[in-house]
């Protein structure tokens, strides 16, 4: 008995904090300084690497990244720039789901994928000045260089 209250333990120590963030996708390219701000914690990210609801995506001066979600969303994005993934679901079934990104500063170029064609109103980019809609297919998004809010 101690010994199967032990494994389950063991097991819920590891299995617990993966349940608690949904993956949204993988970083496909990372060049310059990038870094990924979970939990607290800053890693520096390189391709391979899985993306997970609530990231804060950050690139250096040098910095870009490229990030496809697994309903094939592509994001880029440019130097200097800070995106957070707030908000990712995604049925491969019916295909349908929710994106809501901000764009705290910097560039970032979409190219939408499954749950944008299915439903472009689950959809949303937010940069410090406004809520952007997807109403088409590929857009680029400049939140200018300002400080991080």
């Amino acid at each position: 008995m101690k010994k199967l209250v032990f494994f389950i333990s063991l097991a819920l120590i590891f299995v617990l904090p993966a349940l608690a963030a949904e993956e949204a996708g993988l970083i496909k390219v990372s060049r310059g300084m990038v870094s990924i701000e979970r939990s607290g914690q800053k890693t520096a990210a390189s391709a391979g690497m899985t993306v997970f609801v609530g990231d804060k995506i950050i690139t250096g001066d040098d910095g870009s990244v490229g990030i496809t979600l697994k309903d094939n969303t592509l994001l880029s994005a440019g130097p200097l720039s800070t995106i957070v993934l707030n908000q990712f679901a995604f049925n491969s079934s019916t295909l349908t789901g929710a994106i809501e990104a901000s764009i705290k500063r910097g560039t970032l170029s979409v190219v939408s994928g499954k749950i944008a064609k299915n439903s472009p109103d689950a959809v949303k980019f937010h940069t410090p000045a406004a809520i952007l809609g997807l109403r088409g297919t590929e857009f680029v998004i400049d939140a200018g260089s300002g400080e991080e809010k």
